[in-house]
């Protein structure tokens, strides 16, 4: 997912953008990957993404990404109960070191935030825990990601049966193949990694296909609510135009039948509902809370469209210079019935 954490707004962090000398550094790299420091453990993480923009009266924001590729069951509790422990143990990082020259030096301080992608799916207890610690799910399984999903699998199944006729001393590590598919994906230097040809063709028709985006249209959106919320697009670029030449205007949105594990959500232009349209998953749970009435207190339906999900923002990276879209929703359009 560092590919959608680049395009919407975030500098994909790597060990060596940690400039600090031990024991103020918070990042490095080991066998595993990307490792972050926290109060009491280094963790690893998939993907680590620092937002370009510091919000006033904040500190710096990083996100924590983590994908789950499961064929069958949904990701569960203990998935989401690892990240709100990991996201604690940042967030809690020591601001001083005592036990070094330089006593009292504070440490550069960032607010983590974590958010799971997942193609099948997220379990009640999942989403439950998720919703009361502010983890962002991601849910992956409506047919507008297939062709995301199944250009990530049929590369996988190749790699995976190319590495089974490989003797295991000359595999590849996965750390390896994870730092050349990032090369183009990143503009990044994959150094000295050599992988034979067998296995770069499928990572370069990877490379290209989510780099060129046309048919995988992803982009992250940030409402006015405790998570952030992947849109679908069959025409992301269709939209981007339109975004650019009306950076911020009035939409519509409705919620559509369509085979899913959860609620699928459509947004469109309010004043040009052809213009676009881009689609995106709430989990069950998630929703319930939303459009829960509870007797004796207000109505959760105006809360939503006074607050929670008055306006999106998202962020689009064109060249080096990132882009502000806003979305609002134009009264009396939010419905949540169905």
């Amino acid at each position: 997912m560092a590919w959608l954490l680049r395009s919407s707004g975030f500098e994909v962090l790597t060990a060596a953008d940690d400039q600090d000398k031990e024991p103020w550094k918070v990042l490095k790299e080991d066998k595993n990957g990307l490792l972050v420091r926290g109060r009491g453990a280094w963790h690893q993480v998939d993907a680590l993404g620092q937002f370009r923009y510091v919000p006033p009266f904040s500190l710096p924001v990083r996100l924590f990404v983590e994908a789950k590729y499961l064929t069958t069951a949904p990701v569960g509790l203990p998935t989401v109960r690892n990240g709100h422990g990991v996201i604690h143990d940042v967030n809690e990082g020591e601001t001083t070191t005592l036990s070094a020259p330089g006593t009292g030096r504070p440490r550069t301080r960032y607010r983590y935030s974590y958010a799971i992608f997942s193609t099948s799916g997220f379990s009640p207890e999942a989403q439950d825990y998720a919703l009361a610690h502010q983890i962002s799910l991601i849910d992956l399984s409506a047919p507008d990601f297939d062709v995301l999903r199944n250009l990530v699998k049929n590369t996988a199944d190749t790699i995976h049966a190319v590495l089974e006729a490989t003797p295991a001393a000359e595999r590849p590590k996965v750390r390896e193949i994870r730092t050349y598919l990032r090369g183009p994906l990143l503009e990044m230097d994959p150094g000295d990694v050599e992988l034979p040809d067998t296995i770069r063709g499928p990572l370069d028709y990877l490379a290209q296909a989510l780099y060129s985006r046309s048919q995988l249209g992803l982009v992250l959106a940030f409402p006015a609510a405790p998570f952030v919320l992947g849109l679908a697009s069959d025409d992301l670029y269709g939209f981007v135009e339109y975004a650019r030449a009306h950076p911020t205007h009035a939409v519509r949105l409705r919620r559509i039948n369509q085979a899913a594990s959860h609620p699928v959500w459509e947004l469109r232009s309010a004043e040009h509902p052809d213009a676009y349209a881009l689609r995106f998953g709430l989990p069950e749970r998630v929703e319930k809370w939303i459009v829960a009435q509870d007797e004796g207190m207000p109505s959760r339906t105006r809360y939503v469209k006074r607050s929670m999900l008055s306006t999106m923002t998202l962020y689009w990276m064109h060249g080096e210079h990132a882009q502000t879209f806003q979305l609002r929703y134009e009264p009396g359009e939010l419905r949540l019935d169905g």
